[in-house]
């Protein structure tokens, strides 16, 4: 009978089977004098292709290079460089473990082939998808919110409280428009948060402001307007769900005052969309004169769509009146708590003028009969009871220490660099010279783990090269650590 190699007895339960039968590995078909070169590719496309799945650890390098028959140092070698790349990461006794999947697809790549470099893609309609399901070591995705603060506790709480008092026949289908409990707490949070004076009946409750911007966009084209502009630099995202709907979107560029009111008027625009408390992506708030002319603009005929982009998260200025309180009658206001509470709640509300109202209602009727109504109530009670202001107190705490350590780090590994939009939101945007070109240096960042948004995606217009950095999400040493390694792709 045989026995078993006394070398592989008392192996820990999870450890990959090493020895000639791992990945079907054979020396024999590396080229000569690129054993290292031949190991680390076909390491990387069996982590790409699945072979080796995150989580999953690689052989002891004594162990593959004795049963391989190489040497140790062209193993040690190999998974320096998968290292290197954030493809792998040391675990001290737990051995050295994949941790990241090379972006690129490795489908129908042989063994001992290269594969190709990592490319982000294009922005077409499924960009910020693929992105998404891209592995990474560090997301900096903007606009995602701090998920791991979900305040899971006052929810089972409230929803708790929600089903003890809930009539049986309110399971039943209800008010497209929404809930009453919820838009009557909506208009209460609005009065205490955004100064806006709202009745509850005027509100619609939405799937998010995407929903909101779709909405409309089919409202207006009924009524024979085919084109909103847009900021620019601007929300990559709001304008792809204005185009899916058949909406020009003619750029209109921001500055450090915010949108360029005057060439607004020169575009002979019928409606606007902007984020006028907290620019997207720039962080941009539009001034008083700026905002005064926008007004003027829209009491002349225009109409406003005014996303209240991350209005609550502010750290080092006042809060900016909304747009709606100022002109009722020419602002569609849309907001959510996607970014206060987790964008998977799919909840955000619109505010628009009494002439817009009815046909923005029958459209949500059409789309999905009205969102789901538990959660609706559940989100209602968090807010009447005082539980998202305090939610909101922890956040702003919590990101101001985590924004800090972005600002931080910047200053110490890209000094070149210039910051935007620090003083409020859940991101910052940062600029360089022109001579460099954003989306390279966000796929090559991607390719050692680390996760953002290039500028351009969010321009139509020529501007400076940059990247949008999200920070509610990472530890203060998680972004310091990206940041460390974007200054090293952008210095090699």
């Amino acid at each position: 009978m045989n026995r078993s190699n006394p070398s592989q007895s008392g192996r820990s339960k999870g450890l990959l089977n090493a020895g000639t039968d791992f990945l079907q590995l054979n020396p024999a078909d590396a080229p000569p004098g690129g054993l290292s070169d031949w190991l680390t590719e076909n390491l990387r496309a069996a982590i790409s292709d699945g072979r080796l799945p995150i989580g999953s650890r690689l052989p002891a390098t004594r162990l593959l290079a004795a049963e391989l028959r190489l040497s140790r140092g062209v193993v040690t070698e190999a998974y320096q460089r998968l290292t290197e790349d954030g493809h792998v990461a040391g675990r001290g006794r737990a051995g050295t473990v994949v941790v990241a999947v090379p972006v690129v697809a490795a489908m129908g790549v042989a063994a001992g082939e290269v594969t190709p470099p990592t490319v982000v893609p294009e922005p077409g309609l499924d960009v910020f998808d693929s992105l998404r399901a891209a592995p990474a070591r560090i997301d900096l995705t903007p606009g995602v919110p701090d998920l791991a603060a979900f305040p899971r506790a006052a929810w089972l709480r409230a929803e708790r409280a929600v089903l003890s008092d809930l009539e049986s026949s309110e399971f039943g289908y209800g008010d497209p428009s929404g809930t009453p409990a919820l838009r009557r707490a909506v208009a209460n949070w609005l009065a205490r948060n955004r100064g806006i004076a709202a009745d509850p009946d005027d509100l619609i409750v939405v799937a998010g402001v995407s929903q909101a911007i779709g909405l409309v966009a089919q409202v207006l084209k009924d009524r024979g307007i085919h084109e909103i502009a847009v900021e620019d630099p601007g929300s990559l995202g709001s304008r792809q769900h204005l185009q899916n709907w058949g909406m020009r979107t003619p750029p209109i560029p921001v500055d450090d005052g915010g949108l360029r009111v005057e060439l607004l008027r020169e575009s002979r625009a019928r409606a606007v969309m902007a984020t006028p408390a907290h620019h997207f992506p720039t962080g941009v708030v539009l001034e008083g004169e700026r905002r005064r002319e926008l007004i003027q603009w829209a009491a002349e005929g225009g109409l406003i769509i005014e996303d209240d982009y991350d209005a609550e998260h502010r750290y080092d200025r006042p809060p900016v009146p909304a747009l709606r309180a100022m002109l009722a009658d020419q602002v569609i206001y849309a907001g959510s708590v996607s970014k206060l509470l987790a964008p998977s709640l799919r909840i955000g509300w619109m505010l628009p003028p009494p002439q817009y109202k009815d046909a923005l209602i029958g459209m949500k009727r059409l789309a999905d009969l009205g969102n789901a109504a538990l959660p609706q109530l559940t989100l209602a009670h968090l807010m009447e009871s005082g539980e998202l202001e305090r939610q909101l107190r922890f956040l702003r705490r919590r990101h101001r220490t985590r924004r800090d350590a972005m600002v931080d780090a910047i200053s110490n590994y890209l000094p070149t660099a210039t910051v935007h939009g620090a003083a409020a939101g859940l991101h910052l945007t940062i600029t360089f010279d022109d001579t460099l070109n954003d989306v390279d240096l966000a796929a090559r960042a991607l390719q050692k783990g680390i996760k953002t948004h290039p500028l351009s995606w969010h321009c139509q217009l020529p501007h400076a090269p940059g990247l949008v950095l999200g920070y509610a999400a990472r530890t203060p040493t998680e972004i310091t650590e990206a940041i460390r390694t974007i200054a090293e792709v952008m210095g090699s």
